[in-house]
């Protein structure tokens, strides 16, 4: 007798969260195999510790009162000329910088705030 799909699926929704991510890592570690957002929601719905992000993106929501000072921050931060610079600006809400670390990011947000930007990291 073989066991079919839809016996290991009714197997696995008698199971707790916790046995159900203690499975995922087994075959993980069987197979060789990553399944990080089944792990992640698992965890998170148990109300474990979600895997922490390792990249950023920074938005620019608004160029604020300073344009000309938010134009300069761009063109330093991301070596766009004055018209590419200038357009992004103006496109806002826009990413100026996508994955990026942690500290990149921040110090691009302190960047363009201190022009007078509003900004976001997501």
């Amino acid at each position: 007798m073989s066991i079919t799909k839809d016996d290991i699926l009714n197997a696995v929704a008698e199971m707790s969260v916790m046995e159900v991510v203690e499975l995922i890592e087994s075959m993980e570690e069987k197979f060789g195999v990553s399944a990080a957002a089944a792990v992640v929601a698992g965890g998170a719905a148990e109300g474990g510790a979600a895997a922490e992000q390792t990249e950023f993106d920074v938005m620019m929501t608004s160029f604020g009162e300073n344009k000309v000072k938010v134009i300069k921050a761009l063109r330093s931060a991301t070596g766009l000329g004055l018209k590419e610079a200038k357009a992004m600006a103006e496109a806002s809400p826009v990413a100026v910088k996508e994955a990026i670390s942690k500290e990149e990011a921040e110090a691009l947000k302190t960047l363009l705030e201190e022009a007078g930007a509003s900004v976001e990291i997501k």
